[in-house]
């Protein structure tokens, strides 16, 4: 609990940032709700005005922050296990003084929330606590590869003008049911999010949603064990939630291991030819050079899963 109002003057490092993101990392157990009701009840205050959640802050702005109840889920504080330390610093692709590139494990989660009490993000704001880490794009919790975080204010607006520009580029592998049909090389359907009666988050192919376009770059086709199945290689042009694999679905060929837009039987024949795992692997970001970094070409090795589905035998290359 705050139990006494605070002034906070802002730095460069949260030059840019708006208010409400700035309270939700200030006031980490705050519920959301509760957050906007003090910026709405002008209890959050900057320069001694009231401001609205869309205020971007500047340098030298001094911000009010009330005093606030804050919950906690538990009266001891979130304790990241020390081998998921390890793991994570050594997933580590590449590092300057701006941006850190990880190689995220399957399973990880980008953040906390819905019953998650840490993610990749707080694994790395522990293992850098000098730094104020944050994520430049998301991965979905079960797929693994590169994952691009900033570690100043300026890197992460940086990165993330590159995303809007479409100059940095994000290649993914995929394993999909059965044998891809070559004259698909480039889908662009628009996608929509919805919340289903039990609560559930899905998307799907609507023209009432947001314009998503995914080139497919390459494609491998096997059969093994009686099993036809197709290895993608994927660039995206948008960054939709959910897209590969609701693409994907669209076409027929669904992604192994999707318990979400997976097809079951599928899912259940792969699972016998390798781990069990959603079959999608962000294996390659490409940064231009730009005030933050030289050029990179950052790869995420192959996981294990794919490298025992893409072994002889094949029956076309394309």
């Amino acid at each position: 609990m705050s139990s006494k109002v605070q002034f906070v003057e802002i730095t460069e490092s949260q030059d840019g940032q708006r208010i409400d993101n700035f309270l939700i990392k200030t006031l980490k157990n705050l519920p959301r709700s509760r957050l906007y009701r003090i910026i709405r009840k002008g209890e959050v205050r900057v320069n001694k005005k009231r401001i609205k959640p869309v205020y971007k802050l500047r340098i030298g702005d001094i911000v009010r922050i009330p005093p606030v109840q804050l919950e906690t889920n538990e009266d001891t504080p979130v304790v990241i296990p020390q081998d998921l330390l390890n793991k994570v610093n050594a997933a580590i692709l590449f590092e300057n003084d701006s941006i850190i590139i990880l190689n995220k494990p399957s399973g990880l989660a980008v953040h906390s929330g819905s019953g998650l009490r840490y993610g990749a993000i707080d694994v790395l704001r522990k293992l850098r606590e000098q730094y104020d880490i944050e994520l430049v794009h998301r991965l979905d919790r079960d797929t693994s590869g590169c994952l691009l975080f900033a570690k100043t204010r300026q890197g992460l607006l940086a990165m993330q003008n590159l995303f809007k520009s479409q100059q940095l580029r994000k290649t993914y592998l995929a394993i999909v049911k059965g044998h891809w049909d070559k004259s698909v090389k480039d889908i662009q359907l628009p996608l929509l999010k919805q919340t289903m009666s039990n609560g559930e988050r899905k998307v799907f192919v609507d023209d009432r949603g947001q314009q998503a376009h995914t080139k497919i770059e390459q494609v491998t086709l096997f059969s093994k064990n009686g099993i036809d199945y197709s290895l993608l290689k994927i660039r995206l042009l948008t960054g939709r939630t959910h897209q590969i694999r609701v693409h994907c679905k669209s076409q027929n060929h669904e992604i192994g291991g999707d318990q979400k837009y997976g097809d079951r039987l599928f899912n259940k024949r792969i699972k016998n030819l390798s781990e069990s795992r959603l079959l999608l692997h962000a294996v390659e970001l490409e940064i231009p050079e730009n005030d933050h970094t030289k050029g990179l070409v950052i790869k995420a090795p192959e996981p294990g899963a794919f490298k025992q589905l893409t072994q002889n035998p094949v029956i076309e290359d394309k």
